[in-house]
């Protein structure tokens, strides 16, 4: 829902200023939009407001909820990072539209700092759902991922009567295995993928060989893809964890670097006088 609206605010934008962001520099003066679209207008000093509105609120409301315990009795962690992600990533898709795509001087340095955030905030979302949570978003230990594997074997034995070289032949499949990473780490998610794919198949046809019924064989196979799942998270557990404090280090001196120049652009204007609509 929140990626929708973001989506549709940019569409909507690019829409009402099409004609006027591709006209060139030198002649956007004599646009008919110039005065309402210019970066001191009425609209797009307004998106530069509200832009940077959205970002100051995304970023301290989600730094509060994780220091203030008193914070957490208005819902969970994770749906404060979701409203943070939304708020600072169409945030700053305001903040674009109110330079009306013309960058120069300090407030060049904003944009490409607010660029970098965007760009590590996107690599630390993907990295941060691969680290195992509570359903409150508490970030998971290697034995409370290991409860949750449950018992499959149990369950596949004495539910299914799976017969014992057909069982066998899944544990086998379904055990841990090293990540092929070929140097990399996207290259060996992206091994282990192709990997996980064909050893469900795999375990498909051992099902067949077991005459499951259809409603049984999915049954299985949910739990088998389960036991991989958590199998490959236990994996790359470490890994992560260890990326995402890396990411840290990235992440905050850049938004850092944005938000104090931010305050100097903000400054600087109206020290110039330029007000919006009061």
């Amino acid at each position: 829902m929140l990626v929708s609206i973001g989506v549709l605010t940019t569409l909507i934008l690019f829409y009402v200023g099409f004609s006027y962001y591709s006209t060139s520099l030198e002649e956007r003066f004599y646009h008919p939009d110039h005065v309402w679209l210019k970066p001191s207008g009425v609209f797009g000093h307004g998106l530069g407001i509200i832009g940077t509105l959205m970002i100051l609120i995304g970023v301290f409301s989600y730094i509060a909820r994780k220091r203030y315990k008193f914070l957490a009795r208005m819902g969970r962690l994770k749906y404060w990072l979701e409203f943070h992600i939304f708020l600072c990533s169409v945030g700053p898709v305001l903040v674009l539209f109110h330079t009306a795509f013309k960058f120069g001087g300090i407030v060049s340095i904003a944009f490409w700092s607010m660029v970098a955030v965007v760009a590590s905030g996107v690599i630390g979302r993907f990295i941060y759902i691969q680290i195992p949570r509570s359903i409150e978003g508490r970030e998971l230990s290697l034995n409370e991922i290991q409860a949750l594997k449950g018992d499959m074997e149990t369950t596949m034995k004495n539910t299914y009567g799976l017969s014992e070289a057909g069982f066998n032949a899944i544990m086998e499949a379904t055990r841990i295995s090293p990540r092929t990473s070929g140097g990399n780490l996207l290259g060996g998610m992206v091994n282990k993928y192709f990997e996980d794919r064909k050893t469900l198949q795999r375990v498909k046809n051992i099902l067949r060989g077991n005459n499951l019924s259809g409603a049984d064989l999915k049954k299985v196979s949910d739990l088998v893809k389960n036991e991989i799942a958590l199998n490959n998270r236990i994996d790359r557990l470490q890994t992560m964890q260890r990326l995402f404090k890396y990411w840290h280090v990235a992440h905050l001196p850049f938004a850092l670097i944005m938000l104090i120049i931010m305050v100097i652009h903000v400054g600087v204007t109206l020290a110039f006088g330029y007000r919006w609509i009061f």
